[in-house]
């Protein structure tokens, strides 16, 4: 600032000291153009003298008002000097900025599941990630690839049986059971009436360009393959009066044994359901550990938005300021169900009487049942009744219809499995006692937990 004024100092004093001239060249009056004489120029040198003569210093208030005005241009053309808060905001301005167009570029160019979350040497998670099972053809899947692989085992059944392929195309290529539902409907309405009426021809053709058949079955994936399964051919056929033909899909009469093999095709669509991939539970045993109730989760297990996982922090400030308020019970459930909706799978872990860790991947809306039976296909004695406890010491029913997320066990908790103590006193009453817990095949690939 102090150089800022200096230079305007400066600009003053230089232009209220008069006009100037270089110090290589004459005077004015003295300067003489080459081949003329001083005499030649009388009339100028005369009217030079003269202006010389009359000018006049400036004077006090004429110096002050012109020092003003210099100063409000010098102020209009110099940049803002900014204070401290000015830059903090500015800085804070772009920083916004940028993280937003970031958050932008990265919704659109990149899968949702797996942006904005930080990149983590994945031995470092509890898991390995969330893997599904193809149905069709045994292949252990990641949540990307399944959709994609069950298509293409749907369109190579085809090869082997084109009904079937047919049907599991409708129920699983389109995701809007409500149009299914209704193409299937038309569909059966088309079966029925040929079956009724088996002699009649006008049952036995659907006219492709019916507005019916155009909005609500010829859009759906799978149900022109079905029709053609069943023995629908297309044939052009002529319109009457007109000097042209129209796509029919027509069935050649049939005898009453493929009458009755229609019914029957027509029922395995009305039951057909889509092909979705099983998820597959990824068991595994460790050895007793005090670090069985430290989860490090893939981003595959939540169900959020690279925004929504940045403001996780933000969040849990929140959760504390609500605790400290009174709340209602209805404020609580929302909260509750807000936060169950996070999470898409849960990490389960159950600590055996033996120490031995016994670890699954579940659905997070699975029910409790599918927890108990999982630990029950895992034991060696799966008859012999057991408990879990969860955190907190509550125990789970065997027959709960809650599911996992409703009883706080996603994303990730830690069991305690126990026996039934009325049939584990009658075993050891008997003389008889349970050794080995877990069967052979998943001890056989038992681990450390590190």
């Amino acid at each position: 600032m102090k150089k800022f004024f200096e230079d305007i100092k400066k600009d003053i004093k230089f232009k209220s000291a008069g006009p100037g001239k270089k110090l290589t060249e004459e005077s004015r009056n003295e300067r003489v153009t080459p081949g003329v004489s001083c005499s030649s120029r009388p009339e100028a040198s005369q009217a030079a003298h003269s202006k010389g003569a009359s000018r006049k210093a400036p004077t006090r208030g004429a110096q002050m008002a012109g020092a003003a005005a210099l100063a409000r241009i010098e102020q209009q053309h110099r940049p803002k000097v900014l204070t401290s808060q000015d830059a903090i905001r500015n800085q804070v301005k772009r920083e916004l900025e940028a993280e937003a167009a970031a958050v932008a570029a990265s919704q659109k160019n990149t899968d949702i599941e797996a942006s904005g979350v930080p990149q983590k040497d994945p031995s470092c998670f509890s898991v390995a990630g969330v893997f599904f099972i193809c149905p069709l053809t045994g292949k252990t899947l990641t949540k990307t690839e399944r959709e994609m692989h069950i298509k293409e085992a749907i369109l190579l059944r085809f090869s082997e049986d084109v009904m079937e392929a047919s049907v599991m195309m409708i129920h699983t290529f389109n995701k809007d059971k409500e149009k299914v539902k209704a193409a299937i409907d038309i569909i059966s309405k088309y079966i029925e009436n040929i079956c009724k009426n088996p002699t009649e021809e006008k049952y036995r053709k659907i006219k492709v360009s019916n507005k019916v058949f155009q909005e609500k079955v010829s859009v759906i994936e799978g149900s022109r393959e079905y029709l053609q399964a069943l023995g629908f051919e297309s044939t052009a056929l002529p319109v009457d009066g007109e000097d042209r033909t129209e796509e029919y899909l027509v069935l050649p009469p049939q005898e009453p044994d493929a009458l009755e093999q229609i019914k029957v095709d027509l029922e395995l669509l009305q039951k057909g359901e889509p092909i979705r991939a099983k998820l597959d539970r990824q068991p595994q045993v460790f050895r007793p550990s005090q670090n069985a109730t430290n989860f490090e989760l893939p981003p595959d297990f939540y169900n959020l938005t690279a925004e929504e996982l940045k403001k996780e922090m933000q969040l849990k400030n929140e959760i504390v300021e609500r605790n400290a308020m009174l709340r209602t019970k209805a404020m609580r459930e929302k909260d509750e169900q807000r936060e169950r909706r996070k999470y898409n799978y849960a990490l389960l872990r159950v600590r055996l009487p033996d120490g031995n860790i016994l670890q699954g991947t579940f659905l997070a809306w699975e029910k409790v049942t599918a927890l108990y039976q999982f630990v029950r296909d895992s034991l060696e004695n799966g008859w012999q009744p057991f408990e879990l406890v969860v955190p907190g010491g509550q125990k789970l029913k065997d027959d709960e219809e809650f599911a996992l997320n409703e009883c706080n066990l996603a994303p990730a908790a830690l069991l305690i499995f126990s026996w039934d103590a009325a049939v584990l006193s009658d075993i050891a009453a008997a003389g008889g006692k349970t050794d080995v817990l877990l069967k052979a095949a998943l001890l056989e690939n038992i681990k450390s937990m590190s």
